[in-house]
């Protein structure tokens, strides 16, 4: 049960990094989410967005990570 409890306390902390790290990336202006390949259609009365070129961005940066924890694992 303690396994269980620090895999708990360590996915608390992953996830408050990555909020942290959004709120900055905010305020500096980070164009995430709103870069050129990123899809808006606008109609009339709805609107339909599709970041395809952040998914592909956070996907690279993502894999690279892990490969270099990989890497250093080994």
């Amino acid at each position: 049960m303690t396994d269980l409890g620090k895999v708990l306390v360590l996915l608390g902390g992953v996830i408050v990094l990555v909020g942290f790290g959004m709120v900055l990336a905010g305020r500096a202006n980070f164009p995430l989410g709103r870069l050129p390949g990123d899809l808006v259609y606008r109609g009339k009365n709805t609107t339909f967005y599709f970041p395809l070129a952040t998914s592909i961005v956070i996907s690279v940066v993502l894999s690279v990570l892990m490969y270099v924890v990989g890497r250093v694992r080994k």
